[in-house]
């Protein structure tokens, strides 16, 4: 790991948004000991701040459980615009899938993309310098409808696929969950990393982890 320098200047704020997978049991405080849960933000900033302990980093997670992407705009200057990031980190869409294919939404993937840019242009208007990191939704066929398991697949590669060309169109970092999950099947079952279709098991959040850190510290 090798964040130091431009790519993470000293004394860097990085914010943490999304839904469950975020989440990871986060405390509802802003005790620092609590805030980050116990999903990839932690594996994330343990490593961080155990290698590099004098470059001051501080990382926040404000994921939501069962937040869609309607719901992080219904939050973002709480949750998101007042903590002014310098880097901000976004892991949505699996639950504007479930919305679907639960019958609560007909959205075929443009009220995502429309939401999810206006989120987007709203952040760089006000923080014309925050480095932007988008995670890619992921999904792997470890849900427990067997019948669902391949229109589950379908839903959240379509958001996917937006998610990837907004990073595009915004000069974001992209974070590639699916292909490093999909490379992780190979050592291991799917079960050994997501027990049910979109929730990490510990391994699991060990590759978001590595697949965040490699993302972010990409040369350009």
């Amino acid at each position: 790991m090798n964040i130091t320098g431009e790519l993470l200047p000293a004394g860097s704020l990085v914010v943490f948004q999304g839904d469950s997978i975020t989440h990871g049991g986060r405390g509802t405080t802003d005790d620092p000991n609590h805030i980050l849960g116990h999903s990839y933000p932690f594996l994330i900033a343990s490593e961080a701040a155990a290698r590099y302990p004098g470059q001051g980093w501080r990382f926040i997670n404000r994921g939501v459980s069962g937040d869609k992407v309607s719901d992080l705009a219904a939050r973002w200057q709480q949750d998101t615009l007042n903590h002014r990031p310098d880097v901000l980190s976004i892991l949505v869409g699996v639950n504007d899938a479930n919305a679907v294919l639960q019958g609560t939404s007909a959205d075929s993937g443009t009220g995502f993309e429309s939401a999810y840019r206006s989120l987007l242009q709203r952040t760089v208007a006000e923080l014309p310098a925050v480095r932007l990191v988008l995670g890619e939704p992921f999904y792997l066929p470890t849900s427990p409808v067997e019948s669902l398991r391949e229109t589950w697949g379908t839903a959240v590669q379509i958001r996917a696929d937006i998610v990837r060309e907004l990073a595009d169109s915004f000069g974001a970092t992209f974070v590639p969950y699916q292909a490093a999950l999909e490379a992780a099947v190979a050592l291991a079952p799917a079960e050994h990393w997501i027990w049910d279709g979109v929730h990490p098991t510990y391994a699991g959040q060990r590759i978001l982890a590595d697949t965040w850190i490699n993302a972010v510290t990409r040369q350009p």
